[in-house]
């Protein structure tokens, strides 16, 4: 055996051995694993390790490269431990990661083996890894608002995943042609403590940036750090003023592991800046969109309020969106039970109110609307996937909760022409404009809900240009394709 050119002792040369990297791009004829030269494969290594951006490397020259013929130990049958390439130990994936964008570099393969002879290979930019985290995909707006976003990422820039930590849920069918959808299920407050099973799992997705959303922050965010994630994203869609102790702490630990806190308000950014977040410049206000072109003004559709069961000329009051305890449903019900009794023969038919949505509130609010005596005035029609065709059904859309960020029904109500009354709360004012505040009522407050109700309903005129300049304000500050935009740079920055 002769020395090497590096001083080591040379390979022991073997027909079927090639030593070199696991890299695709070179077809190579069988490629090996790599591993860490001179210490024992661990189960779970080669995910970890995916974990890191390649461009963190400084070349595959000062890489340890396995053949084949070494036992697990990087020994040789007849040596001692094999010849390293270069002065420093050095990791690669056992699945090869391009290097991410204008990160990339060069990189010349003329020591990696014998048999392989590449050099100046030209930099492969690969799509940027991004795992969206929820706690379950049904019909709200948190989900809605995923959808779009891995509906609209530039496909050639960005891979999405997304990551249940419970039931996929309805919604989950229309996102699997846009995105590769997992789950995730563990012990609910064991896990909070050390969420070993989430760790993994996030380990060997092995994505460049995660992104959490609210329900899911503080379990999310700590799996994420301890599986060696770079990026770290959090939007909160809406919190209850005041926050919770629980809240407070959980959240506020989540905070400090987190690179980017994305709040879909301004009124929503200043909450988390005087109970949440240590340093608020890493809050950014990414207001939510939608899309004005399936939501906009159409023709009522004649069969759609038959099928609804909707009576003839009587006009709608109407919403759409998850039937939970802060979105302050029972507040509706005593304000129109209210109306009801307030109406007058005179001023025409009767209202309708029209509540499109699912959740844990479902069995109470059917309940009340029982003893409320408003079983023929009120349908609960549960989650439709043609919401677009129920907007136009409204003479009102109406929002009683005790706290919001960017409502996406409200956004979705006002783009296909409907007038808003909505309660004073989180981002609605904003999202209203300076032109449509008078549709503003406080919050809890049935009476004022009422009167503002009739005052709609009774002005038919007024109800038109309002009606339009909601349409207006949506097309001017809340459309989809620039909040994609802001999370697609986000997502990039410092990869």
């Amino acid at each position: 055996m002769g020395a090497g050119r590096n001083g080591g002792r040379a390979a022991r040369r073997h027909p079927t051995c090639r030593r070199h990297a696991r890299v695709s791009h070179l077809e190579s004829p069988e490629p090996r694993p790599c591993v860490r030269a001179g210490a024992p494969r661990r189960a779970g290594s080669s995910a970890r390790l995916a974990a890191r951006a390649l461009c963190e490397r400084d070349s595959l020259a000062q890489l340890s490269i396995r053949s084949r013929g070494s036992d697990r130990r990087g020994r040789r049958p007849g040596g001692g431990l094999r010849r390293r390439i270069g002065a420093r130990r050095r990791v690669v994936p056992s699945h090869w990661r391009e290097p991410v964008g204008p990160a990339a570099r060069q990189y010349s393969l003329r020591t990696v083996g014998e048999r392989v002879r590449h050099s100046g290979i030209r930099a492969v930019t690969r799509r940027v890894r991004v795992l969206q985290v929820v706690h379950k995909l049904d019909y709200g707006g948190l989900e809605r608002l995923v959808g779009a976003i891995v509906r609209l990422l530039p496909a050639e820039r960005f891979e999405s995943h997304i990551l249940t930590l419970s039931d996929f849920g309805r919604f989950a069918e229309g996102l699997a042609a846009h995105a590769q959808l997992h789950q995730h299920r563990s012990v609910p407050h064991l896990s909070m403590l050390w969420p070993r099973g989430l760790i993994r799992t996030i380990r060997a997705l092995a994505p460049d940036a995660v992104h959490t959303h609210s329900g899911v922050w503080y379990k999310a965010s700590l799996a994420a750090r301890r599986a060696g994630v770079r990026r770290l994203v959090h939007t909160d869609h809406g919190r209850p003023y005041p926050d919770s102790l629980k809240d407070r702490l959980l959240d506020g630990l989540a905070a400090r592991r987190t690179d980017v806190i994305v709040a879909v308000s301004d009124a929503l950014r200043r909450q988390m800046a005087e109970t949440l977040v240590p340093r608020p410049s890493r809050i950014r206000v990414v207001v939510n969109g939608i899309d004005t072109r399936r939501f906009q003004p159409r023709a009522v559709n004649g069969s759609l309020r038959g099928e609804l069961g909707l009576p003839v000329g009587a006009p709608v009051i109407g919403s759409i969106g998850r039937l939970d305890p802060i979105k302050g449903y029972d507040v509706m019900l005593q304000a129109f039970a209210l109306l009801r009794a307030r109406w007058r023969v005179e001023e025409g038919a009767a209202p309708t109110l029209l509540l499109v949505g699912d959740g844990p509130e479902r069995a109470r609010l059917a309940a009340l609307i029982e003893r409320e005596g408003l079983c023929d005035a009120t349908r609960l029609v549960g989650w439709r996937e043609d919401v677009e065709q129920v907007y136009p059904v409204f003479d009102v859309f109406s929002l009683s909760s005790w706290s919001e960020g960017t409502s996406l029904g409200l956004l979705e109500a006002m783009s296909c022409g409907v007038c808003p009354v909505v309660t004073a709360v989180g981002g609605s004012p904003a999202a209203l404009g300076e032109h449509l505040q008078h549709r503003l009522v406080p919050p809890g407050d049935p009476a004022a809900l009422a009167d503002a109700w009739r005052d709609a309903l009774t002005d038919d005129r007024r109800r038109a240009g309002d009606a339009t300049m909601a349409r207006r304000r949506v097309e001017q500050a809340f459309g989809v394709e620039a909040m994609v935009r802001e999370y697609a740079r986000i997502y990039s920055e410092e990869l």
